[in-house]
This record gives structure tokens, C-alpha cells and sequence, in this order.
């Protein structure tokens, strides 16, 4: 068999309270979603790229451009429908892993429910609850950073991340510590600082963090080595963590003692379980990070999260943290203090509401197979 129709659409949410890091506030997410068909059957998957390049130099508009010029027609002509086969096909073109994870997790869900499988059998994982984190925008003030923690451990998320910039960082963390003593706190710098900081990252160890996030650019490999050599409090890599040579690279360099794998910005669960792989053998801790995703992805992620080395609380929020009306039924809910529990039906195990996608959709397109002269096979 081979995929009959691809569907991508852009759509666009609106969050119930605006959303602010390092890069900037935001109200809103655009996104993509892809659908692959197969005998009638969908599978859905959902690109993370944002609308600007801050986060990542893909966008929104870089990702539907090298989704419909170059991954679809890879798909289409040369009959690709096993994901792995994918990965390796796709790998001729450099770069844009989003686009090339949101195709690519539309196959895995194929695939599992072809097979009437959850995600998480395909992957071999091991738990069937994910330990749920949450994470804290940049406020208006500090005494509303700690009303919304406050908030969040009364729905029972047991793990909380706040963003911190320069001068949104040690008054940050002293009033939600002072707070909240015994809560497990991290701190995420989305890559805001450099090493002229470095007083001020060390100071951060004096409120008993469980790790501080990404806070050097993304290709600031040694710099990140050299603040782990100054600091008792774990570094987690985020924008640095590419590609499992990129993994291997900075462990191998003291970069950071904890990884935070997002299936969006590795390029796909192929590399990611790689880079799983890898950690796991080196005994370091992994977890998994959200783009905001909307219920499509973010299940995708719970399934991910099944694997063994995920062993710290996840960025696996409940939908209504960030969307008032998601795009599946059901929502995805705490199932216990601090845990989601993982879908068990076919594939990602929710369903996409095709009404509420089309509400959504600024722009759609989709793709039948045709013969291609340029990947068809020879």
C-alpha cells in the first residue's frame, strides 16, 4: 500500500492567557497540522514551527513551504509509508526538522492504528501515566508569577518551570522559593544570557533548583560547560539539542547534566529515540519538552514520554492550561496529582474534531499521489 492523500492546514488558537518568555509575549499559536491517508485511514501529526523565527529559524511559512515543495512529494512519489523509511529518505534535505517531525509523527500514527495499537506499544515504552510539569510565563509583576504557581499546585501539578530573563530571574525565583519552600522549581532562560551573566546564573543555585534550562544561545556549547563547572545546580539543554551528534557532543563536553528531548525540534521520534538511546546509556535524565502544542501533539509527546529515560516530571500539561476549546475530544486532563495518564486507543488515541480543525484552518491544501518524475522510484 501506499499513502493515497496528504492534508496540511495552518491553523491558529488563541491561548486563555497570554504566554511570555525570553523571545517575547504571545497570544496566540499558529501552527500546522498534517493528515496522511492510507485505505482510509488518518494519521495526524502537527508541525511546532512558529511564526517567527525566535525559538528555531523555521517558521510557520518555512515549514509549509518545504512540507508541500519537498516532504510531500517525497512521500507521495516514492511511496514512502513506513516512518523510519521516511526519516532516511528525508534526510537528503538539511535541516527544518519541524517540518519533517510534523510529517513524520502523521506516518507513526498511521501506522499504529493500522496495527490497532497505541503509540506507546510501537515504541516500547514502559509507563502508561506521565509525570505532568507546568510552565510559568514572564507576569506583569512578581506577585502575580506567584499567584499563577500558586494556582497551578492547587490543580496538583507537582513540578513548576518559570521563564526567567535579565532582570526577571533571582527576585523571580526568591519570591515563588519564599512562597512555595518545598515545590520542585526550574528555571528556563530560553538562551537569554551569556557569559558576561555568569554571577548571576550562579546565584540562581541558592534556591535549590532542579535544573536551569537553556541558558546560553543554542550553539554555545563550551559556555554551557564552563557555567556547569561553576555551578552545583544542573544545566538542561533545550535549543542546543539538534540531533544525536549534537546530544553526544555536549555530554561529551560537561555541557549539561539533564537533556529536554521536543520531538519537534530533534526532527521526528526516530532521532529521538537515538538521542533517548544515547542518554540512557550515559545515565543521564531525560524529559520531554512542549511546544504549546494542541491536543494532536501534545499526545503524540505522552506517548513519547512512555519511554524509560523520560525520569523527569514532563512539560505535558493539561489542554486546558493554554486552550479554552482544543482540537480533540476528549481533552487531555490530569489523571492523578502531578500525571496524565497515556491514551490507550489506536495511535495517538484522541480524535481530532474536523470541525473544530476547519474553524481553525487559515489556510489548507491537500496533496493525492501522482507519478513524480523527481522521486518516483526507478
Amino acid at each position: 500500500m501506499a499513502i493515497e492523500r496528504i492534508e496540511i492546514d495552518l491553523v491558529k488558537l488563541p491561548y486563555v492567557h497570554f504566554f511570555e518568555t525570553s523571545f517575547g509575549r504571545s497570544y496566540d499559536r499558529t501552527f500546522g497540522l498534517i493528515r496522511v491517508w492510507e485505505d482510509g485511514v488518518c494519521g495526524w501529526g502537527e508541525c511546532v514551527a512558529e511564526e517567527a523565527p525566535l525559538y528555531s529559524g523555521e517558521t510557520t511559512e518555512t515549514a509549509w513551504h518545504v512540507m508541500r515543495d519537498f516532504l510531500v512529494p517525497l512521500v507521495l512519489g516514492k511511496g514512502l509509508v513506513e516512518p523510519e523509511d521516511y526519516a532516511r529518505e528525508a534526510a537528503v534535505f538539511r535541516g527544518n526538522r519541524m517540518a519533517k517531525a510534523g510529517i513524520e509523527l502523521a506516518l507513526w500514527d498511521l501506522k499504529a492504528k493500522k496495527a490497532g495499537l497505541p503509540l506507546h506499544k510501537l515504541y516500547g515504552g514502559v509507563r502508561k501515566e506521565i509525570e505532568a510539569g507546568v510552565s510559568c510565563g514572564i507576569e506583569d509583576s512578581i506577585p502575580e508569577l506567584v499567584d499563577a504557581v500558586g494556582r497551578y499546585l492547587d490543580q496538583c501539578y507537582k513540578r513548576i518551570k518559570i521563564k526567567i530573563k535579565p532582570g526577571w530571574d533571582i527576585a523571580a525565583c526568591a519570591a515563588v522559593r519564599e512562597r512555595f519552600p518545598d515545590i520542585m522549581l526550574q528555571a528556563d532562560a530560553n538562551g537569554a544570557y551569556g557569559l558576561k551573566d555568569m554571577e548571576t546564573l550562579k546565584a540562581l543555585d541558592a534556591f535549590d533548583l532542579l535544573m536551569v534550562e537553556q541558558p546560553f544561545a543554542p550553539y554555545d556549547l563550551w559556555d554551557h560547560a564552563k557555567l556547569q563547572l561553576e555551578m552545583k545546580t544542573p544545566l538542561c539543554l533545550d535549543e542546543s539539542i539538534l540531533s544525536l551528534d549534537t546530544a553526544r557532543a555536549a555530554l561529551e563536553m560537561g555541557s549539561c547534566r539533564i537533556v529536554n528531548i521536543k520531538v519537534g525540534r530533534v526532527g521526528g521520534v526516530v532521532e529521538t529515540r537515538r538521542i533517548h538511546d544515547l542518554c540512557e546509556a550515559r545515565g543521564v535524565p531525560v524529559w520531554c519538552g512542549g511546544m504549546l502544542e494542541s491536543g494532536i501533539g501534545r499526545a503524540h509527546n505522552l506517548h513519547v514520554a512512555t519511554l524509560p529515560d523520560f525520569k523527569l516530571p514532563n512539560d505535558l500539561s493539561a489542554s486546558r492550561r493554554y486552550y479554552e476549546e482544543d482540537l480533540i475530544d476528549p481533552f487531555i486532563e490530569l489523571s492523578g496529582p502531578g500525571a496524565i495518564r497515556v491514551p490507550d486507543g489506536p495511535g495517538i488515541g484522541v480524535e481530532p474534531v474536523e470541525s473544530r480543525v476547519s474553524r481553525a484552518s487559515l489556510r489548507h491544501e491537500a496533496h493525492e499521489r501522482v507519478r513524480s518524475t523527481f522521486f518516483e522510484k526507478k
